[in-house]
């Protein structure tokens, strides 16, 4: 089985609501929710990858804070391992997407209500069971 090793950041805003994204048409997982983010290139440390796929991804600078969840989830044939860090950006008014459709501001307690990628599912529990202790 081919594992891809995949970072995600978890944007927040400073009213605390959370970047949710949906792949476009045409894409793997189209039509699913997602956190920005994508592949390790071969000798990139997580967080220098992260950063690089936000500058290229959404277009804006990101500051990488810590670790929320890392966990390997199947998909088809691929084993996705995928690491989802806190990340604060620099422009979060208007932001547009190379690879999705829609990007939403969501409370982390309505996050569930959005059909997520099974590889971001993880980070969606901690986020929402964090919520839940406040």
């Amino acid at each position: 089985m081919q594992v891809i090793e995949v970072v995600a950041a978890v944007i927040t805003r400073d009213d605390g609501e959370i970047l949710a994204c949906r792949r476009a048409p045409g894409r793997a997982s189209a039509g699913l929710w997602e956190f920005p983010g994508g592949k390790v290139e071969r000798g990139e440390h997580p967080r220098d990858a992260l950063a690089r796929e936000i500058r290229e991804e959404l277009q804006t600078e990101a500051r990488i804070g810590g670790l929320v969840t890392r966990e390997s989830t199947r998909v088809d044939s691929l084993l996705i391992d995928l690491a989802c860090y806190r990340a604060r950006i620099d422009s979060a008014g208007s932001l547009r997407s190379t690879d999705h459709d829609e990007l939403r501001w969501v409370a982390a307690s309505e996050l569930v209500r959005l059909d997520w990628a099974l590889p971001d599912l993880p980070a969606v529990r901690v986020l929402t069971d964090d919520q839940s202790k406040r």
